[in-house]
């Protein structure tokens, strides 16, 4: 594993990315040109520093990953993390204009992680009867926090849909909002998950002698300094906000375009959920590019335990947060998220993929052509009817 390289795409990528961001700037800051000249300057730039961003985070990543031994898995892990950071600036700005809206959208990135799972499934390294094996850590890890994940959304929609059905509208406001209070309780509970499980993985399944990619070839080279591992990582981290956001202004752009054509707030929530991800993608397709199939996997994965244990509690905090300091109205009792048909349904569906994701990978190590295909129908469905909604 290369403890520093990469190469100089990244730069370039950069500056013409840099120059379609500052351009964009500067047309909306003289009001001139026209609005969506300016969203897809918004759209192009930021996806090219948001290349970039996790070109150098992978790079610093591979550079910690050689200095501590960590196999292939564990780093894509830990760089799957670091590619969450657009996102999460990104659901920022969504929140502060609608928490439902914004609820809506982490919840829609865990179905499109799932989608981007069930589709990478499908080019994936086969063997004579059609198994793509799958790294140990992510059939005896990421498998538990799957089944976790799916007991939660199976819980905590049911519950939503009692309380909706049996104690209705009232003066307590209980049975159509939940409280910070909850939103806090919740988000604790997740976050508490995620930390036991990165420390059981970094413990348990971080030895680099469990590769199965058979990249040796990097090892040879020295380890890159912690003052390069630390620029990396802190030079991917802030560009990917620069990114993340350019990418954020073009996705209302977009959605308001939609809402103002008559489309449903739910198409308009879909689409910023694609491009909430596009940290995650990235990072998949720059790792398969250069072979790394278990960081490829790992962000995969990643791009889909990381929304109920990293992405929405964060969210769920920011929603709280901002209906208590007022940077979002609270609603008519008090509370921070609308208990509606919506807000249940996306939970409540988030328990068919938990259950498939589990059963694919749990079961024999591997995902064949019929778990694949499963994946992939099961998933497309569930995005097309909460879609039409």
């Amino acid at each position: 594993m290369a403890g520093g390289g990469g190469g100089n795409t990244w730069i370039k990528q950069l500056v013409v990315g840099g120059a379609m961001l500052v351009a964009a700037t500067g047309m909306h800051m003289a009001h001139m040109g026209n609005e969506w000249v300016m969203a897809a300057l918004l759209a192009a730039g930021g996806l090219l520093v948001v290349f970039a961003s996790c070109d150098l985070m992978i790079q610093s990543v591979e550079g910690l990953a050689s200095r501590l031994k960590w196999n292939q898995f564990v780093a894509g892990t830990m760089a799957g993390l670091a590619s969450n950071v657009p996102e999460v600036v990104m659901l920022g700005f969504v929140i502060a204009a609608g928490a439902r809206v914004g609820f809506i959208v982490v919840m829609f990135t865990l179905h499109v992680g799932a989608m981007a799972f069930g589709a990478y499934s499908a080019i994936l390294p086969r063997d004579d009867r059609g198994q793509a094996r799958l790294p140990t850590p992510l059939v005896k890890l990421s498998t538990d926090l799957y089944a976790c994940a799916g007991g939660i959304f199976l819980s905590w929609g049911i519950l939503l849909m009692m309380l909706n059905l049996f104690v209705g509208e009232g003066e307590t406001g209980q049975g159509e909002e939940m409280t910070a209070a909850q939103l806090y309780a919740i988000a604790a509970a997740l976050i508490m998950v995620e930390v036991v499980a990165v420390r059981a993985l970094v413990k348990n399944f971080s030895a680099s002698d469990g590769e199965t990619d058979g990249e040796q070839e990097g090892k040879a080279e020295p380890p890159a300094t912690w003052g390069r591992i630390a620029a990396l990582g802190g030079g991917g981290a802030l560009l990917s906000v620069w990114g993340g956001h350019g990418v954020g202004d073009f996705a209302g752009i977009l959605v308001e375009g939609l809402a103002s054509a008559g489309y449903s707030q739910m198409v308009g929530a879909l689409i910023l959920s694609i491009f909430a991800v596009v940290g995650p993608f990235i990072m998949i397709g720059t790792a398969h590019a250069k072979k790394k199939y278990d960081v490829a996997l790992a962000n995969a994965s990643g791009a889909v335990t990381q929304v109920p244990f990293v992405v929405l509690p964060i969210a769920l905090v920011m929603i709280a947060a901002f209906a208590q300091t007022g940077v979002i109205p609270a609603l008519p009792h008090g509370g921070a998220l609308h208990i509606d048909l919506q807000t249940t349904s996306v939970v409540l569906l988030g328990f068919p993929p938990m259950l498939v994701l589990w059963k694919a990978i749990q079961d024999d190590g591997a995902v064949n052509w019929v778990e694949t295909a499963t994946m992939i129908a099961i998933f497309s469905l569930t995005l097309f009817f909460l879609g039409s909604e």
